[in-house]
């Protein structure tokens, strides 16, 4: 039996798990606080780098990051995080690993006002994806109106690593936006 091959998103690639990432999770409505604040970190520790190297350190991230259990990250000590500096698996950016426990601490506060990140993310969108159609790479945006509105309200808030562009991502990868291209097999699904 012939193999049928999937039309993904172009960025995916031929790399395995930023084929499997795309497939399974990229663009999926996310509702859980934990995979919320997880992205945020993520996308934080991506910016300059490209995604396949922060997909690659995930497990990593999880393990330094206790699992981004957000109360946990929020008491993380100077030293507990100076030590994260020796860490060869994850990105070792002072200031990309500091905000973990800043943007924690921020979370929290945010979670005691909305309830829930699940709350506070999707109120941007009316508590449904913003659905795209995009043809190609050169159509999606790095940053949108809303993207901004987002960011300039977390950075009040005093969440750092937040800027539009990586708020946007953010916004990709949790599914607040649909931007698979109209083409891949996951523009309808998600």
């Amino acid at each position: 039996m012939a193999k049928v091959e999937l039309t993904r998103c172009s960025w995916a690639g031929d790399d395995p798990s930023m084929q499997d990432y795309h497939d399974r999770e990229w663009g999926v409505p996310l509702h859980d606080d934990t995979q919320l604040f997880e992205f945020l970190v993520l996308e934080g520790a991506q910016a300059g780098l490209s995604w396949s190297t922060v997909l690659h350190k995930r497990a990593a991230y999880r393990k330094a990051f206790h699992g981004f259990d957000i109360a946990r990250v929020a008491r993380m000590t100077d030293a507990a995080l100076g030590k994260l500096l020796t860490n060869p698996s994850i990105i070792r950016n002072r200031l990309k690993i500091w905000s973990a426990r800043n943007n924690a601490r921020a979370a929290l506060k945010v979670i005691d006002e909305a309830g829930s990140l699940d709350s506070y993310f999707w109120s941007f969108v009316d508590g449904k994806p913003v659905v795209n159609r995009w043809r190609g790479r050169s159509q999606v945006p790095a940053r949108t109106p809303l993207s901004d509105k987002l960011s300039k309200d977390l950075q009040r808030r005093g969440f750092n690593f937040a800027g539009s562009t990586i708020i946007y991502a953010h916004m990709q990868a949790t599914g607040m936006v649909n931007d698979h291209f109209v083409g891949c097999f996951r523009h309808r699904q998600v």
